[in-house]
């Protein structure tokens, strides 16, 4: 008991708690989580940011035998002072599926505060942005905080259109109808046929990791955008564990 006093006070050090207010879905695989509270409240946040949420409790030794199923990152869709993520639910799912699943009105979340480097940048002249759903929602608040004047070529591919996310802007959604999301021909050559201005921008690319290696690859060495230019977060890959 002494030993979870001191890792609780340790634990509450450096992550926040906070408490669920809202659940509701925002696409057929989606939820959107709220988290409210007095320690929700103090953070600072960038559009595009994620945090680690505790998924299962980190105090409890039963849950050390798996260290990786503790742990989950979710991109944060919104913050106002009350933190909103919106967490995927799939078939084969793992623990953060059934964390969302399991979820309910007044329970407690512990999660680190927002980190990453894969942030809006502002000195762009304009913005493209290219993924699959799990990059929607990263893509959607970056999308939300641009100035209204600021060009934006939003590229994204969902399974169909029932999984689309409420936006900021208009998006020439792509679907899959049942093609794997792996590799996504379909994005690379949406992506290609995209009409961009002669000077680079930012490039933002995220989601499956070989479908953002082929979209790098392409605003590199087709378009000759310098590398500092394209930005990529590879959020999952076929067969690894520990990234739902």
């Amino acid at each position: 008991m002494r030993t979870r006093r001191i890792g609780a006070r340790v634990l509450n050090a450096i992550s926040v708690t906070g408490t669920v207010t809202g659940i509701e879905p925002v696409a057929a695989h989606l939820r959107r989580v709220r988290l409210e509270g007095d320690e929700v409240r103090g953070l600072t946040w960038t559009a595009g940011q994620q945090v680690r949420v505790h998924v299962s409790d980190l105090l409890d030794p039963h849950n050390w035998r798996r260290p990786r199923d503790i742990l989950r990152t979710y991109s944060i869709w919104r913050y106002d002072g009350g933190l909103e993520l919106c967490v995927l639910d799939h078939d084969t799912g793992g623990p953060g599926a059934r964390w969302g699943r399991e979820l309910q009105h007044g329970q407690p979340v512990t999660f680190g505060r927002p980190e990453g480097s894969f942030v809006l940048q502002p000195e762009a002249p304009y913005h493209v942005f290219a993924g699959e759903e799990t990059a929607a929602v990263a893509f959607g608040a970056m999308l939300a905080a641009l100035p209204a004047d600021t060009p934006a070529y939003p590229l994204l591919e969902v399974g169909g259109p029932e999984d689309r996310l409420p936006l900021a802007r208009e998006v020439p959604w792509l679907y899959r109808d049942g093609r794997p999301a792996a590799a996504s021909a379909g994005l690379l050559e949406a992506a290609r046929r995209l009409e961009l201005p002669r000077e680079p921008g930012a490039a933002y690319l995220a989601g499956e990791a070989r479908t953002v290696q082929l979209l790098r690859r392409h605003f590199i060495s087709e378009r000759g955008w310098p590398r500092q230019a394209v930005h990529s977060k590879p959020f999952w890959a076929p067969g690894k564990r520990g990234l739902d």
